[in-house]
């Protein structure tokens, strides 16, 4: 099996511009072909995380899919991040799964984020999504998904997890805290992408993008506080090796969750 290579962009978003947004990207994926065999973006990254989806929203055929789409052909690599979508008179924060050729899996955000009244603008997901890729398994969620270990938990054998996120700096300790707790329960690659810089509610955004490797014992990649693109290469070996010296996932509790 093959080793995988993941890009992070933590950057700055400007406030509901999907296209100076989606330009801005441009110019940060543009050295990235043929380097990386996935990229991915913070939380909503064409928008910040607004609750004016009504303004903001696509659709699953709208400018952005189409962006991601030519992007991905061009790196040869998978893109991923969430956005606004619309569809069936509902709205979602709707992670895509972009691949070279054009396919792609989608995520709808199970856990909806209260305080800030997420869930009285967005429609929460109901299905968890395990795409495979280039040999690895993989499980992609979104922010607040970060906090209910239940949803994360690895019954399906999945090698790598990975949150896209609008995390607060005001709740950085548990974003980091967190993200070394899924690692080590889950015995997976992790990896958290966030948002850095203030928002258009003048809300800041502690950035913390890491990379956790799967015993949680080291963070591969750590960037606070500033924008930066990081590619960094995961090893099939080093994760079956963690899994087999220490077999934890094997004594897992079974359970149903009832919605």
């Amino acid at each position: 099996m093959t080793n995988l290579r993941i890009t992070t962009i933590q950057t700055n978003l400007q406030w509901e511009a999907p296209a100076a947004n989606r330009t801005m990207f441009d110019t940060k994926l543009e050295p990235l072909a043929g380097q990386t065999d996935v990229v991915i973006l913070p939380e909503m990254f064409t928008t910040g995380f607004s609750m004016n989806a009504a303004a903001l929203a696509e659709t699953m055929q709208g400018e952005t899919l189409g962006w991601m789409s030519k992007h991905a052909a061009r790196l040869d690599a998978v893109l991923t991040g969430s956005l606004i979508i619309h569809e069936d008179d509902k709205y979602y924060n709707r992670l895509i799964w972009m691949r070279p050729d054009g396919s792609y899996d989608t995520y709808d955000k199970r856990h909806l984020f209260t305080m800030a009244d997420e869930h009285l603008t967005y429609t929460a997901g109901t299905k968890r999504l395990i795409t495979e890729w280039r040999g690895w398994r993989v499980c992609p969620l979104v922010c607040y998904d970060l906090r209910f270990p239940v949803w994360a938990r690895n019954t399906e054998g999945y090698d790598l997890l990975i949150y896209t996120a609008n995390w607060p700096l005001v709740r950085a300790y548990a974003w980091r805290t967190l993200l070394q707790a899924r690692a080590i329960e889950n015995q997976a690659y992790t990896i958290g992408v966030n948002h850095v810089g203030k928002d258009g509610k003048d809300i800041p955004y502690c950035g913390d993008t890491m990379i956790i490797e799967p015993s949680g014992a080291d963070i591969l990649y750590h960037k606070a506080d500033e924008e930066d693109v990081h590619t960094e290469t995961l090893s099939w070996e080093h994760l079956q090796t963690v899994r087999k010296k220490l077999p934890f996932l094997a004594d897992k509790d079974t359970f149903e969750m009832s919605k």
